[in-house]
């Protein structure tokens, strides 16, 4: 079974320079962890995901743009995700907040291209299913 995810869990995007940390709010707060748990709404940009440092996506306008200034030479710039929809999949019997809970083996889509995902959940006690 997948692990739980809770604030501060590691993430990865593959079109990013660099890890960012899961914020989840207090509000998520549930009894099986000390530290607020996510639910698969926490996709939201900023809120819950910051940016990854920098972008290499050349969907991404602004790193297009910078490239093509570059003579075509690949030109990152700061990472602003844009996530449309929530991550997935999420824990089939688990809820939080009464969404389904976000388990380490869940996945999100950047708009510019890059696959986000999880590569410590923030705990090791709580497994989900």
């Amino acid at each position: 079974m997948p692990k739980l995810v809770v604030l501060g869990a590691t993430l990865e995007c593959s079109m990013g320079t660099a890890p960012a940390k899961l914020n989840v709010l207090p509000a998520d707060m549930i009894d099986a962890t000390d530290v607020p748990a996510a639910s698969i709404q926490a996709h939201v940009p900023n809120t819950n995901v910051p940016p990854f440092a920098m972008c290499r996506s050349p969907s991404n306008p602004q790193v297009a743009a910078a490239t093509a200034a570059a003579s075509g030479v690949l030109t990152p710039q700061p990472c602003l995700p844009v996530l449309a929809a929530p991550w997935s999949p999420g824990a089939k019997h688990v809820t939080v907040a009464g969404q389904p809970a976000l388990t380490a083996d869940s996945q999100c889509a950047c708009n510019w291209a890059g696959q986000i995902r999880i590569t410590d959940p923030g705990q090791t006690d709580v497994d989900v299913d």
